[in-house]
């Protein structure tokens, strides 16, 4: 059967993109919330980080229980949690400022962990969902068409909350409840049935060595694209370049980004992860480089352009060495670790100098690459991902 005319997959990935939504809303939506209720935007900021520290708390011990009560029935009951959490938050807020009080900080900060707890494996829950949707000979593809589709709702979300705020400060949060709703609402079924007929023993995971070059390749892809993601003006103030040349950067990146998988969607296979760091390490030492306009368009393209490939394999070779009573759980760590290497990107482009945060992400990428030089062939670029 070809993925573009997989119904299943269709479904998943149209309640994949709901789930996802909220998150790529967040950062905009608090801070126009907070500013509304306490005249601080700040606080959404700090509001911001809190969501996020939850998410990455309750990511595996969630995602634990999803594997252990089945993600087609638990991942439902969980993003109905966390439109629930946004609802709270929404209806806390907007209750305060209709009594025309603040809304106390420690209140808002702790109704966020609320929908921050449960979404953390949410992410993880679909992942694994996708195993039981499609077959694995699709794998490679069906993963490659879901980050082209991701791009468009990173650029999405936040335009979207813009919009919304035009009605008032509480709807794009009510908006992102909404999300969750009809995420759960598309969740396969027909998934139960294969899930239950895959379903064997309580298998005890393999050694962490085993999943560790994987989960580098996660913290790099986070670390590195970062480093571009939080950095585009001063990236164009090193050229002497105006600030509104900044959204080139980023432009080109996500163009990047959608050509590099298109291609490897097209092509179909897994490929060999070791090629992508390749790309990763030639790009981040240009773009650590001061080259001029050439030098930063050409290590953002590289960049842009091994990121889809790396993500699709890392995630087809981490289900083949994943038990699939630990898929969710599993799958939620990785999308944990990744979040923990944009974090520390981030972190360096703030305290270091601009030449110099690049290079970690190089560094990232060559352990990443030695640790998977080791493997054997069959743990890598392979087109089977049943063990």
């Amino acid at each position: 059967m070809s993925l573009f005319t997989h119904r299943a997959y269709w479904r998943w990935s149209a309640g994949v993109q709901f789930a996802r939504l909220p998150a790529t809303m967040a950062p905009l939506a608090f801070t126009l919330l907070t500013t509304a209720t306490t005249g601080s935007y700040r606080l959404g900021g700090v509001l911001m980080s809190v969501y996020v520290v939850a998410e990455m708390t309750g990511a595996v011990p969630v995602g634990r229980l999803l594997d252990r009560v089945g993600v087609t029935r638990g991942l439902p009951a969980l993003l109905l949690l966390t439109a629930a959490g946004f609802a709270v938050l929404a209806f806390a807020a907007s209750a305060s400022a209709s009594a025309s009080a603040a809304a106390p900080t420690a209140v808002l900060l702790a109704l966020v962990m609320l929908p921050g707890a449960t979404a953390g494996a949410l992410s993880g829950g679909f992942r694994t969902l996708l195993a039981d949707t499609v077959d694995d000979a699709l794998l490679p593809r069906a993963i490659s068409v879901d980050a082209m589709l991701l791009e468009g709702v990173l650029i999405g979300g936040p335009a979207l909350v813009a919009l919304l705020d035009l009605a008032g400060p509480f709807v794009p949060l009510a908006a992102m409840a909404a999300a969750c709703v009809g995420a759960a609402v598309l969740v396969p079924r027909r998934a139960a049935e294969r899930e239950r007929e895959e379903a064997g023993p309580d298998v005890p995971p393999v050694g962490v060595g085993t999943y560790l070059p994987w989960l580098c390749c996660a913290f790099t892809v986070g670390l590195l694209l970062s480093t571009i993601e939080v950095a585009p003006l001063p990236l164009v103030q090193r050229l002497g370049a105006p600030d509104t040349a900044a959204p080139v950067v980023i432009a080109v990146l996500s163009g990047a980004s959608i050509v590099g998988s298109a291609l490897y969607a097209w092509r179909g296979k897994t490929g060999d992860p070791r090629l992508f760091l390749g790309g990763f390490i030639v790009g981040g030492l240009a773009l650590a480089g001061d080259f001029g306009w050439p030098g930063l368009i050409a290590s953002v393209a590289v960049i842009g352009g091994c990121t889809g490939p790396l993500v699709a394999a890392t995630s087809v070779n981490l289900q083949r060495l994943l038990p699939k009573n630990r898929r969710s759980a599993g799958f939620s760590l990785s999308f944990t670790v990744q979040a923990c290497g944009f974090g520390l990107g981030s972190l360096a482009v703030g305290v270091l100098p601009l030449w110099l945060a690049p290079v970690f992400g190089v560094f990232a990428a060559a352990i990443a690459g030695a640790m998977l030089v080791a493997k054997p062939a069959g743990a890598i670029g392979t087109t089977s991902v049943t063990s």
